[in-house]
């Protein structure tokens, strides 16, 4: 499944494509991936206008003029590809970002008055695509189980602090895998942020003080930014807005380097398992602290 940078690379991409469209006609051949009224669709969807491309965790939301909004999980082989003057694909990389559309994986298309088209595609038929109003989009399931977001500038040292100890007795790489925590931080930046503050993800929470959780907070942050700016990490199955894999991973100093050394001190980066997730550590630089 995507991180949040990949989802945040898609939004910046779409953004510039989608912003000011109007939308003429939808079609959908799966409910599940189209889960909405048709009364709605038509009152509401069609004839609107794009008025802004947003992300919140690893969901897009494109918001329309009509009071209403598109919330949209792409969940683990979704693709939106734009077809028009240009074509541009964000997704699950398979021939359907360049083959003739709409294809067997096609789960919902916009036309736009342009002529243009959105296709969601979606082989395993996970993802979603919801019509819902703007006042109703916090009550949706998924925004409720969801933690505030590092990159949001209102999230303080303080609240980050606060939020990690509701689970002091868990291993700190379990805590920042948990959505309800913090928003959008998964295994490959887990990882990498706990090297960078010299943590070991075995480490339980209430064993780390607040200085040290606080530098694990900016380094978290580092690598997100990073990540973003480069274009997301996802080198198997994911890609951006113009079709290109993202490069964070050249850039990592610890995922999938497992047999090699250490960056910082040259011990050899080891794999193990934390979390129920593939974890990769330097168990010199990142002693386990114990209470």
């Amino acid at each position: 499944m995507p991180e949040l940078p990949e989802v945040e690379t898609v939004r910046r991409g779409l953004s510039d494509l989608l912003e000011g469209k109007k939308v003429m006609s939808v079609k959908s051949d799966w409910h599940k991936s189209f889960p909405n009224d048709q009364r709605l669709v038509d009152n509401y969807l069609i004839g609107s206008k794009i008025t802004e491309v947003k992300r919140r965790a690893k969901v897009i939301i494109i918001n329309l003029d009509s009071d209403y909004c598109l919330m949209i999980h792409l969940k683990m082989t979704g693709q939106l590809v734009y077809v028009g003057d240009q074509r541009f694909g964000a997704g699950h990389p398979n021939d359907s970002l360049i083959a003739k559309l709409p294809d067997k994986s096609t789960r919902v298309v916009l036309t736009f008055k342009d002529k243009s088209s959105l296709y969601f595609n979606d082989q395993r038929k996970f993802g979603w695509m919801k019509l819902l109003h703007k006042s109703r989009l916090n009550d949706e399931p998924f925004m409720k189980s969801v933690g505030p977001e590092l990159i949001d500038p209102d999230i303080t040292n303080t609240i980050f602090v606060q939020r990690l100890q509701k689970r002091p007795g868990s291993n700190i790489k379990a805590v920042l895998l948990d959505q309800s925590v913090i928003a959008g931080v998964g295994n490959i930046y887990a990882d990498e942020s706990l090297w960078a503050a010299k943590i070991h993800p075995t480490t339980l929470v209430k064993d780390l003080n607040d200085t040290e959780l606080a530098t694990l907070r900016e380094e978290l942050i580092n690598v997100l930014k990073l990540s973003i700016e480069k274009g997301g990490s996802t080198d198997k199955n994911y890609v951006d807005a113009e079709g290109n894999k993202g490069s964070y991973l050249e850039f990592a100093k610890v995922f999938r380097r497992e047999g090699k050394p250490c960056y910082r001190c040259g011990s050899v980066i080891v794999k193990s398992k934390v979390a129920a997730r593939g974890t990769h550590t330097c168990n010199v630089c990142q002693i386990k602290k114990k209470a």
